[in-house]
């Protein structure tokens, strides 16, 4: 059995939603050199989901990971979807993805469903962590508790006897909200132990995670894994925020943090990836990447000096919060 615990002290892994094609077309190559030099620079944790094209970014790393020595790495995958063999069109995020049907679904029998088809693509007889995807506002709107409801009974217990069995290792939610996360940690028949909040606690959006959902945490001894450290890339200057066009006042707050940021000289990748893992229930983060110089920037930026001056300038011109631990 791995150790999973040891090997996400090594605070970092990596996120595959990007190889699923989400935003553009990656080429096969591409995308498994990216993965092999993930590997070949330390990872050893890797998240992805059945959602991340269609079944693509699962079968992109089980290419890679097949070839590893099992006990060496982590994986994370999700439930809360299957794949059909019959196609559809596919819109949004995913526009290029493989063209297999996604349903949605967070029943017993459709988790269950959904992890042995992942077993397969990824190429393994066991997966470590397994979240519950999507469950949240921004995917079911006023919908989402009735969803909550479906899960609680259906994949929570799934994923709960897994775990008492030792067929897994560990299980939680991953979301792109807070409220989920904070509901869960709250049960009683059930409880998660390691969550995955994706662009909810980073340099550009943590003051949310840090009212409820990072004290709760704490309180109970649940881990969190911070995934979208650079909110869809804007944080380093790209065009997306959350997943959408970045609105006008991000932009601006970036341009504040880079002004900061270059005279200090700090990356504001560094920044970003040191920030998220401060917090003393963050396990990981694991930021996305479709290209392998963007995995070795990742993995010096890790290593980078930050000075305790930037991050009290921050503090001090209301960039971060003065509640949020700091990077030492």
């Amino acid at each position: 059995m791995t150790d999973f615990k040891k090997i996400l002290n090594h605070r970092i892994g990596l996120g595959t939603a990007p190889l699923g094609n989400m935003f553009r077309e990656v080429p096969e190559a591409e995308a498994i050199a990216t993965i092999e030099t993930a590997w070949d620079e330390g990872i050893r944790y890797f998240d992805t989901a059945p959602f991340y094209g269609a079944g693509l970014a699962e079968l992109r790393l089980g290419k890679v990971l097949s070839q590893k020595n099992r006990v060496d790495y982590v994986i994370s995958t999700k439930v809360g979807r299957y794949l059909l063999d019959e196609e559809e069109e596919k819109e949004g995020l995913f526009k290029q993805a493989r063209k297999n049907k996604v349903v949605t679904d967070y029943s017993a029998d459709a988790t269950k469903r959904s992890i042995e088809q992942s077993l397969e693509r990824l190429q393994t007889n066991r997966l470590d962590i397994v979240y519950v995807h999507d469950l949240s506002p921004d995917f079911h709107g006023d919908e989402w508790i009735s969803k909550f409801d479906e899960a609680r009974k259906g994949a929570f217990r799934v994923l709960t006897q897994l775990r008492e069995e030792g067929v897994i290792q560990s299980w939680g939610l991953g979301v792109n909200t807070t409220q989920p996360i904070e509901v869960a940690m709250e049960l009683e028949e059930v409880q998660p132990d390691l969550n995955l909040s994706a662009t909810r606690y980073t340099l550009l959006q943590h003051k949310q995670a840090l009212q409820r959902m990072l004290p709760t945490a704490q309180e109970k001894g649940v881990g969190i894994v911070v995934g979208g450290p650079y909110n869809s890339g804007a944080l380093l200057g790209g065009d997306y925020f959350d997943y959408a066009e970045a609105p006008a006042q991000i932009k601006q707050r970036v341009k504040q943090l880079e002004e900061i940021a270059k005279r200090h000289g700090v990356s504001l990748k560094a920044a970003a990836l040191q920030f998220s893992t401060a917090h003393p229930v963050v396990q990981a983060v694991i930021p996305g990447s479709t290209r392998p110089s963007r995995v070795k920037e990742d993995m010096a930026a890790m290593k980078e000096e930050i000075a305790a001056d930037f991050w009290q300038e921050l503090v001090e011109k209301e960039l971060i919060s003065a509640k949020a631990p700091l990077p030492k």
